[in-house]
């Protein structure tokens, strides 16, 4: 055993160990739409008297902070996002509308002396604070009383807490202590108060809350004038039931928030919906990953059966990240980390490939150098193919939010981990195996040692595809108009998180008629609500900007409806985060585009980048007008497969132009479409096991991920028959075309030991 196959096998059994460590001692974060729970994202807003700038952000985000603790809720989470965003994470919540209340009120109290009454035309609603002028506004019973200057503020309170007297009648009731000099303004506020007669309305004071009298109580005939109540407390009572006392206890604990806040994306998740997704996903993966590492056994034998174990590896090592960077695993997070399994198989198709050309060529040099040479010459493929992914990834972490942005650390992960299965775990087991006597006496048992059923018939065949390169063009040209048409005759199904608004799903027990859902939302004042059913029971409704009160009145004529129905996912988008969201996906659209053409063009020619890019986009384009003539939406679910997509098409892409850059580089007699027709033919083994392998993952994922996974793994379905087409019949035909009619830099190439004579179709 030479010394790098130590080294290898030395770090590889480290990774593991680690890996089995951390799996078995640190458990994954699960987002909310796996545990289930309340997502609720806020935006601070300027005020007359103050700017939402960071620091006021971060003052407000300690507010918030205390009223969490207040309610009571078991691991929440609160962080800043951007300069004035603050995410607010409450697992266990399936009903927001008391959080999103408490958190997103001002509560900015004040205790104001009342000069008297007045007219009702005098109404005046001035904004918070008013500390040096008088005011008029309506009390409790709706009468405009007007005010003086705030004689203290919630600054002053020390304590607020609901409680109960039955004997005195009152019933619940908010106790109120003030600290430092609070208690001896209140005494000089209600000592003034008590120098008017009884039935006198200047003998009362006003508590406000945000802008609204919430109790104008008499001061007591027992309270001296020029007195007043001192002890430092006092009772603020105002016909309260025991959750409006309590709500209003926490807030005036929590402190005011030193500016506005705004509630621009709410999203619920039950806990049912959530368990249903692992237990959906974790069985698609099991069977996916089965069926793939049987074909893989199938095709390679027992080099197959030990990337099979390789695979099994990534997974441990993949979860292990996760856990480490603490890296929360959403529902398309879950996808993405399935969905690498295929990736990771990639890179073991192309070094089997590899290596089986290599061994038909050389069969004197023997199975480990065959093996060798595999993994030599398919690295530069598997870099590229990766990188490009990677920079997927990336985009999406750095440009999406939520959900999709779990996915892309999650897809950047596998990613890293597939690399690693696949270059050092897959090569240690391996060169562990061809050296050992038994399998050099039978070579065919490793599966490289045969160029398999598929290069066989192309060797008998030599077809030559390119021949008719521009038919297959205006073939690709013709898909993509009859795709894209359903963009301009059908449109796109833009999900709420693009176009704001509030999507609201339910499980009933039997099905309902959308009409008669309809209806009974018209009634209930939302006539213009959209609303879809499915045949196993689930129905969504979909509105504009609703309150939680009037979500409420929805939830209600649904259960009334249904007899019976369990709200399993609600999700509210503010308009601009609607707007910003759109924005995003486009730039991250973009983005991809742009890096990745200005990635190729600098790894290859730039006939190469440009034609791996139109494919890209041609891609791309087909699968949003599929989506369009099927109604699907397009949500941030569907962004992050677009954007898989694009990487998966790159990929198959660059696998082609790799093997014509290394061909050219030993052959310049030979005209460039033979060149490009042989390395298509030549890969055309690899594509089509790579591709089987990720059919299977996804054809799991879209027959038994759940109503959660299914838009998501057809459109990956999608993407790859799409993208394994364009990749051999419009990338390369593309690129001759500009060859033709360019004068292109010389390539340049990374010197490989290009296999001849048998390798070459």
């Amino acid at each position: 055993m030479t010394r790098a196959i130590r080294v290898r096998a030395f770090f590889a059994l480290a990774v593991l160990a680690l890996s089995l460590y951390i799996t078995l001692t640190v458990p994954v974060r699960l987002g909310l739409d796996l545990r289930g729970g309340t997502q609720i994202v806020l935006e601070t807003r300027d005020s007359p008297t103050a700017k939402a700038d960071s620091e006021a952000t971060d003052r407000t985000l300690e507010v918030l902070r205390h009223r969490i603790d207040a309610l009571g809720v078991t691991e929440p989470t609160i962080a800043r996002s951007g300069d004035n965003r603050i995410i607010v994470e409450l697992p266990g919540i399936q009903d927001p509308r008391e959080a999103s209340d408490v958190l997103g009120r001002t509560a900015q109290l004040a205790f104001h002396p009342v000069l008297g009454t007045a007219d009702a035309g005098e109404t005046s609603r001035q904004p918070l604070p008013a500390q040096s002028a008088e005011r008029v506004l309506p009390d409790e019973s709706g009468r405009p009383v007007r005010l003086g200057p705030s004689a203290l503020t919630g600054a002053d309170v020390d304590s607020a807490e609901a409680r109960i007297d039955p004997q005195s009648g009152v019933g619940w009731y908010v106790g109120v202590d003030f600290k430092g000099d609070g208690g001896d303004a209140w005494a000089r506020l209600t000592g003034e108060a008590a120098c008017r007669p009884a039935g006198d309305p200047a003998r009362r004071v006003a508590i406000v809350l945000d802008d609204k009298v919430i109790s104008s109580p008499q001061v007591n005939s027992s309270v001296a004038c020029r007195t007043g109540i001192a002890g430092g407390s006092t009772q603020i009572t105002g016909s309260f039931s025991r959750e409006e006392a309590r709500e209003l206890g926490l807030l005036i604990n929590g402190g005011a928030l030193p500016v506005p806040v705004e509630t621009v994306e709410q999203r619920t998740v039950g806990p049912t919906l959530g368990a249903t997704a692992i237990e959906a996903s974790a069985r698609a993966a099991v069977i996916g990953t089965a069926l793939t590492s049987l074909f893989i056994i199938a095709v390679y034998r027992l080099l197959g059966a030990l990337a099979a174990v390789a695979l099994a590896c990534y997974g441990v090592i993949s979860y292990a990240a996760l856990a480490a960077l603490g890296a929360t695993l959403t529902l398309p997070g879950l996808a993405g980390f399935v969905l690498a399994i295929g990736m990771a198989v990639d890179a073991n198709v192309l070094v089997f490939e590899r290596a089986r050309e290599e061994y038909a060529a050389r069969q004197s040099k023997g199975l480990r150098a065959a093996l060798t040479a595999g993994f030599r010459n398919a690295f530069s493929a598997i870099a590229d193919s990766n990188i490009t992914t990677l920079i997927a990834a990336g985009l999406l972490f750095f440009l999406a939010s939520g959900p999709v942005r779990g996915f892309g650390v999650t897809l950047g992960i596998g990613v890293l981990a597939s690399m690693l299965s696949a270059l050092v775990i897959t090569r240690v087991l391996a060169d562990h195996a061809v050296a050992r006597r038994s399998v050099r006496r039978r070579p065919r048992l490793t599966g490289i040692a045969d160029t398999g059923r598929v290069r066989d018939w192309l060797v008998r065949r030599d077809p030559d595809l390119m021949r008719r390169r521009r038919t297959w063009l205006a073939a690709s040209a013709v898909a993509l108009v009859l795709a894209t048409s359903g963009i301009a005759l059908r449109g796109l199904n833009f999900g709420v998180e693009f176009t704001g608004g509030r999507l609201m799903e339910y499980s009933t027990s039997a099905p309902v008629d959308a009409d008669r859902a309809r209806d009974a939302l018209a009634d209930a004042g939302q006539p213009r609500a959209v609303v879809q059913t499915s045949g196993d029971g689930d129905l969504s409704v979909r509105t504009d900007q609703l309150s939680n009160a009037e979500a409420a009145k929805v939830d209600k004529a649904i259960d009334d409806l249904a007899g019976g129905a369990e709200k399993i996912r609600d999700e509210l988008i503010g308009p601009s985060l609607g707007d910003e969201l759109r924005r995003g996906a486009l730039i991250a659209l973009a983005s991809a585009l742009a890096a990745q053409l200005l990635y190729l063009a600098v790894r290859f020619r730039w006939t190469f980048g440009t034609s791996a890019v139109a494919a890209m986009a041609h891609d791309a384009l087909i699968l949003v007008g599929v989506f369009a003539w099927l109604g699907k939406p397009i949500d941030g679910v569907f962004l992050a497969a677009l954007l898989t997509v694009i990487g998966y098409s790159v990929n198959d892409s660059v696998v082609v132009f790799d093997r014509i850059r290394e061909l050219s580089a030993g052959d310049r007699k030979t005209p460039f479409s033979r060149l490009a027709n042989t390395a298509i033919l030549q890969t055309l083994p690899r594509t089509v096991n790579t591709g089987m392998g990720a059919v299977f993952i996804l054809s799991a994922l879209t027959l038994l991920g759940g109503d959660s996974l299914t838009d998501f793994a057809l459109a990956l379905l999608i993407g790859i028959v799409v993208g394994t087409y364009s990749s051999m019949f419009t990338a390369a035909p593309l690129a001759i075309e500009l060859q033709a009619h360019g004068t292109p830099p010389p390539p340049t190439a990374t010197p490989h030991s290009a296999p001849r004579g048998a390798a070459a179709i």
